[in-house]
């Protein structure tokens, strides 16, 4: 059987080198398509695209966001590989820029954390960085898909539940199917009893409207419907894989069906299994929706 996976999961890696400690964190939600935003340092830009493509082999759908943030596991501060002379530099030109205004002038310490202001080891510590990550990405995204595997299964036990409720209801319509049919046949007959005798009428053509209006009234082809409708999904969810738009389909098929045997129905106990049979049809449609 093949695994079923939410489109809801979260994964985290972490990789230690050199006094760096790098961390990876890939959150995703529900999403019609693939949505990827990165949250990270421009120092990681020339990965992105390598990321973006590891995370398009794995998942086929969902809105995922990774963030990726490094920090120095010693004592020392990432203010000591600032450049001194690019900031003095970056300074002076802002100033002479203000003119008038430089005394106004606000810049904030943290402006010079950008990989721009770093001293020419930058290159070396950059590389050690990308290294890292391309180490620590696939961990992250293993973590992942066994957080959307086990969050797929909690889903997958919640629809066979309400798929079960449907069918109780269900079968209280399957089982007052016949009955539903003589009872209309029956006040038919007796209503036509009651005026025959004060209104012309003629009873074979009576007895052909009779069943014209059974047919219209019969509610066997929609249970023949549900019923292997039924089948089908408990096929679906039995195979696992992408099963998200199948159930989609398969619910908005089970509600055509059973909206019609509502409209037909003037049986009470019939009419109420119908409204308890579109709740669950519903609950089924919202978890569906998390599928990948």
């Amino acid at each position: 059987m093949v695994s079923v996976y939410s489109m809801t999961g979260f994964g985290k890696s972490e990789v230690e080198r050199d006094n760096i400690l790098l961390s990876i964190e890939v959150k995703s939600v529900n999403h019609r398509f693939k949505d990827i935003r990165f949250k990270m340092s421009s120092i990681f830009a020339p990965v992105e695209l390598d990321l973006r493509n590891e995370i398009a082999k794995h998942f086929k759908r969902g809105s995922f966001d990774v963030f990726i943030n490094f920090k120095r596991t010693e004592a020392s501060s990432k203010f000591d590989d600032i450049d001194p002379e690019k900031v003095s530099s970056y300074i002076s030109k802002i100033k002479s820029i203000a003119g008038d205004d430089a005394d106004k002038v606000s810049i904030r310490p943290t402006e010079f954390l950008r990989s721009e202001f770093y001293l020419d080891q930058e290159d070396t510590f950059k590389e050690d960085l990308l290294e890292m990550v391309k180490e620590g990405f696939p961990q992250a995204l293993i973590d992942l898909k066994k957080s959307r595997n086990s969050e797929g299964e909690k889903l997958k036990k919640i629809i066979i539940d309400h798929r079960d409720e449907f069918e109780k209801n269900f079968s209280t319509v399957s089982s007052l199917a016949k009955t539903f049919e003589e009872s209309i046949k029956e006040r038919l007959l007796k209503k036509f009893e009651e005026y025959k005798t004060s209104l012309p009428s003629d009873e074979p053509r009576f007895m052909q409207e009779v069943i014209y209006y059974l047919e219209k009234a019969d509610i066997h082809e929609e249970i023949n419907r549900i019923d292997a409708h039924l089948s089908k999904l408990d096929k679906i969810i039995e195979d696992g894989g992408e099963i998200g738009r199948q159930i989609d389909f398969l619910v908005q098929e089970l509600n055509r069906e059973t909206n019609t045997t509502g409209s037909k129905s003037t049986i009470e106990e019939i009419s109420n299994s119908v409204v308890q049979m579109k709740v669950h049809l519903e609950k089924i449609r919202e978890q569906g929706l998390n599928f990948e």
